[in-house]
């Protein structure tokens, strides 16, 4: 076993390996052939896991850089593309049917007439906002028979990327050192405008210029953007989100997590506002869909729009990030949480009104708890900490290293300490009136059309007038998923939390007052300003938005909702946010070179940028992992696990009788496995927020699956990826078909698609 050994840490040629170990075979006088099978066997499988390596480190990787820095690696994996058939400028390729859906998710084409598939949950706001109690589309679920029949959404945006420049050179034009931060903005502000106008693109298309390391470099993405998006189909959300919030960041995982839309275009295929006139918009590229479907150790690639990493923080960060802030948003939007979901259960037009909103929140919530124990289970700050020891052996071994990156830990220290106290408040703020508190939200709104009409001195009239339809529109979509009685009783409960959990000395006194005149019942207080406030009922609202300018201001600044969240807000202004920009500037600064510091002392290792929302391509493969000690969960799950947890009637677990039926009739047609029906499997993917609806494609650059998701102990991803225990969660797009075919009944949706059969090379009519 001497040459395997070898090869475990040298990673040998498989030819020299076999070569290798024949001779050493042939030269003994007895040669025992079970050993000899046991021993080649053995060295393919340790080829194949050494081939792996590279993709397990994890990486979100810029499509226009694949060539230059992955496709090796990606096709040692298992790749049968070339990086030409990823991304090209000037032929179709893969990335021409990546859509940036809403600004917010990944969609992918999957047909030449603008057929876009997409995550439920990316589609859900518009589902919620064609539903209501006669026609329930989230009930229900909603499938369009014809294209007469697809629904129109204002808003909803469909973006491709054209190309993918290198600019740093341009946007650092005159950036040097002596800068401040300010003046390196403003100059890197009116490089960028230059850059902008000066960059060749048609009419129809924009350019968006995004840092990369931190602002070490800087790319141009050149896009095009279709605003005419019309919802196809989609199935009920007892599919669409089966398991809901229990299985949420969770496997085994069983959600139909998809939903259909098409863009469409002008005669000309360009962009075009919504007009019946408007046609089906042909793709540069559309993703044929496998019917082979996906095994365990099978090459995944997943292409799309990750929001937002922090790979590179130092361990202070981390640490912060994981004992302080995270703990604060977990309990705040904890106590939130209770109150929608118990008041949802008891009515069903609140749970419309309230589903889309209680998802978003609830999201990060259990993200949060998942991240902080996959931190503590993958000791990321022990690793970052062992990290940072070497970075600093290797600069403090240069004297011109060392005068330059030597201080950096000790400066992060110094600044994360003082951070902590304005970070926390800063979390409070943003948490309590920006997102589940709705009528501090909508104070917010309002305070700034106050303050800019008071501004406005003589011309106030006329600003007020211009600004009313845009407040009137903001409104009319408020009040639609309003509820007073929820919104009433989470003000109580967080309005507590936010005056015990900020330090005392950022509390506005008007706040203190209140709090001290109730007596510290803060119910008593809600009701009190709840019954008083016209914030919170829209009748009141429009008819004082009727009277003069004058008036309605002098009104909303009386109001005491608007009082207590102005009060808020003002001591937030005032007291926090100015010390918060200028320590998170500073951290910005280090940790701008900070990244620098690792690229220049370590030249061989491969870096590869935050995700920020940008055309990203990761891949891995199928696998199973060990979440903790004695559990191994497998790969993929199956239409059975979901009439295992079925549960009549139940507001997570419910299935459709229509499923059941055809579930018990086992008719499964072309999309069974061995009599099974495929529904979800996990891959070493390295995603996050923004690859929601990106497609999962296997080595031919063939659609398999739908990411939508991640294990909930590898959520720390997103800071310290860890391919032992990091999982992103995908829905098998035979699940999808047979859900379309056989449930949904719209089958001219699947004879729109290209399916193939790679494994056989045999094209489905």
């Amino acid at each position: 076993m001497i040459y395997i050994e070898y090869a475990q840490n040298h990673y040998l040629n498989l030819s020299v390996i076999i070569k290798s170990n024949l001779y050493l075979l042939q030269n003994q006088k007895k040669i025992n052939m079970r050993f000899f099978r046991f021993l080649l066997l053995n060295v393919v499988a340790l080829f194949i896991s050494t081939s792996t390596l590279t993709a397990q480190d994890g990486g979100m990787w810029i499509p226009s850089l694949v060539k230059q820095l992955n496709i090796d690696d990606m096709q040692e994996m298992g790749l049968e593309l070339t990086a030409d058939d990823l991304y090209s400028i000037n032929n179709s390729s893969v990335k021409d049917a990546i859509v940036h859906f809403g600004g917010g998710c990944t969609a992918e084409m999957i047909s030449n007439q603008g057929l876009m598939l997409t995550n439920h949950h990316c589609g859900y706001g518009e589902i919620q906002a064609h539903s209501t109690l006669e026609n329930n589309y989230l009930k229900d679920g909603f499938w369009a028979k014809n294209r007469d029949e697809e629904l129109e959404n204002p808003g909803l945006t469909a973006t491709f990327i054209i190309r993918i420049e290198d600019v740093t050179n341009a946007v650092l034009s005159g950036v040097i050192a002596e800068m401040n931060e300010d003046e390196r903005s403003a100059q890197i502000s009116k490089n960028i405008a230059t850059l902008n106008s000066g960059l060749e693109k048609e009419e129809s298309q924009d350019v968006k210029v995004k840092s990369f390391f931190d602002g070490n470099q800087y790319f141009a993405f050149i896009t095009e953007t279709y605003k005419d998006v019309r919802l196809v189909g989609a199935p009920p959300s007892m599919i669409g989100k089966f398991g809901s919030d229990t299985d949420n960041w969770v496997w085994p995982r069983h959600t139909g997590d998809f939903s259909m839309f098409r863009i469409y275009a002008s005669e000309d295929n360009k962009p075009a506002e919504y007009s019946e006139k408007n046609v089906p918009y042909q793709p540069k590229h559309f993703l044929p869909i496998s019917l082979d479907g996906v095994e365990e150790g099978d090459f995944t690639m997943v292409y799309g729009f990750p929001g937002r990493t922090q790979e590179y923080l130092p361990s202070v960060a981390i640490k912060q990030l994981k004992e302080v802030i995270n703990s604060a948003r977990i309990e705040i939007r904890n106590k939130a949480l209770k109150i929608v979901d118990k008041e949802m259960r008891a009515d069903e037009g609140i749970k419309i009104q309230y589903a889309s909103k209680y998802a978003r929140i609830a999201n990060y919530w259990k993200k949060w708890i998942g991240e902080n124990k996959g931190l503590e289970a993958s000791q990321a700050v022990v690793k970052r900490e062992k990290y940072e020891a070497e970075l600093m052996e290797k600069i403090n071994s240069d004297s011109v290293s060392k005068v330059k990156y030597g201080n950096l830990l000790s400066d992060f220290d110094k600044s994360y300490a003082e951070f902590e106290k304005y970070n926390l408040a800063n979390n409070f703020y943003s948490e309590i009136v920006y997102r589940n508190v709705e009528v501090l939200r909508l104070s917010y709104i309002l305070n700034s059309f106050v303050n800019k009409y008071e501004e406005a001195g003589d011309k106030g009239d006329e600003y007020f007038k211009s600004k009313k339809p845009r407040i009137d529109s903001y409104l009319k979509g408020f009040y639609k998923n309003y509820n007073s009685e929820v919104d009433k009783k989470v003000f109580a409960t967080l309005l507590q939390e936010y005056v015990e959990g900020v330090d005392k000395s950022f509390l506005p006194e008007y706040l203190l007052d209140e709090v001290d005149d109730y007596k510290n019942n803060y119910t008593k207080m809600a009701d009190k300003v709840f019954a008083k406030s016209a914030l919170i009922n829209d009748t009141d609202m429009f008819m004082l938005l009727s009277k003069s300018p004058s008036s309605v201001i002098a009104k909303i600044k009386k109001d005491p909702a608007y009082k207590i969240g102005v009060s808020i807000i003002n001591a937030y202004n005032a007291k926090v946010e100015p010390k918060y920009s200028e320590i998170n500037a500073e951290i910005k600064k280090l940790q701008r070179t900070y990244m620098a510091a690792q690229i220049e002392m370590m030249p061989n290792k491969k870096f590869y940028p935050d995700a920020n929302s940008t055309l990203r391509i990761t891949w891995g493969k199928v696998d199973g992992y060990e979440p903790k000690d004695g559990v191994y969960y497998y790969p993929k799950t199956y239409l059975d696990g979901i009439m295992e947890k079925y549960v009549p009637g139940d507001y997570e677990f419910n299935v459709p009788e229509k499923l059941r039926k055809i579930y018990d009739e086992k008719d499964f047609g072309i999309y069974a496995e061995n009599g099974k029906i495929p529904v979800g499997f996990i891959g070493t993917n390295h995603t996050t927020g923004g690859n929601s609806g990106s497609p999962a494609l296997d080595a031919h650059g063939n659609l398999i699956g739908l990411n939508f998701d991640r294990v909930w102990e590898g959520t720390m991803s997103d800071i310290n990826y860890d391919a032992n225990i990091c999982r992103n969660i995908m829905v098998d797009v035979k699940y999808i078909l047979f859900i379309i075919d056989k449930y949904g009944d719209a089958k001219y949706l699947i004879d729109e698609m290209k399916l193939v059969r790679p494994k056989t090379t045999l094209i489905v009519d």
